[in-house]
């Protein structure tokens, strides 16, 4: 008869750093894994992206289309294409010289902050990271590379909700407008008893597609980073 494997586990008392280190090693990395989520909202341009295609959809006023499911895969690919110059960054200054033991963990540590730096402190307000360097009593930065991610990341949230607000108000503009019009045109002809809406929103429809809406908003929201 064919023998069946078996897997064994124990646990075994750790003698000395060099038995504790890596355990610690691998728990920080599958704690890194389990807040991956929370780095992709607080941390990329997710925020922002995912914000501003809401309030198209609202805008549209086309109910549940497109499904939310489509806007948040449209707002990940669109964050990968932001994102990607400051990966292929980490890559080069912080994993791979890693990897080759060129340099240790905090080394690595420290370049893939830098480079989260570059990008985070240029889409925060001053203001916003002022706040919270205030709310924390701690020194004001001298220098980019002086700024506490701690405190960087969530001014940087702040910022990233403004940002996409202000955009979101311009999108709905022109779509407020159409239902504005429509409105009156109907009040007019004394067809109070018809929904504007139903009017209105194929007409923003239309607009929409007219004017390639969707490629147009990808482009400014992918420039709005650069």
């Amino acid at each position: 008869m064919p023998t069946v494997p078996q897997l064994t586990l124990t646990f075994a008392e750790a003698h000395g750093p060099e038995q504790v280190v890596p355990a610690l090693k691998i728990l920080l990395l599958l704690t890194i894994l389990s807040v991956a989520p929370a780095i992709l909202i607080s941390m990329t341009a997710f925020t922002r992206i995912v914000i501003v295609l809401s309030f198209v959809r609202q805008a549209l006023g086309a109910q549940n289309v497109p499904p939310m499911q489509v806007l948040m895969a449209l707002s990940f690919l669109l964050t990968c294409v932001v994102m990607a110059p400051v990966a292929q960054k980490i890559d080069t200054r912080a994993f791979e010289p890693y990897t080759a033991k060129q340099i240790d963990e905090k080394q690595a540590f420290h370049e893939t902050a830098s480079v989260m730096r570059d990008f985070l402190v240029p889409q925060t307000r001053e203001a916003d990271l002022r706040l919270f360097y205030d709310l924390t009593h701690a020194q004001l930065p001298k220098t980019r590379q002086d700024v506490a991610l701690h405190l960087l990341v969530p001014a940087f949230m702040i910022s990233e909700l403004r940002t996409a607000f202000e955009m979101g108000f311009l999108i709905f503009l022109p779509f407020v407008l159409i239902d504005l019009i429509v409105a009156s045109i109907l009040t007019a002809m004394g067809m109070v008893m018809l929904p504007p809406t139903m009017l209105a929103t194929p007409l923003k429809l239309l607009l929409f597609v007219v004017v390639d809406g969707w490629s147009l908003l990808s482009r400014s929201l992918v420039a709005s980073f650069g």
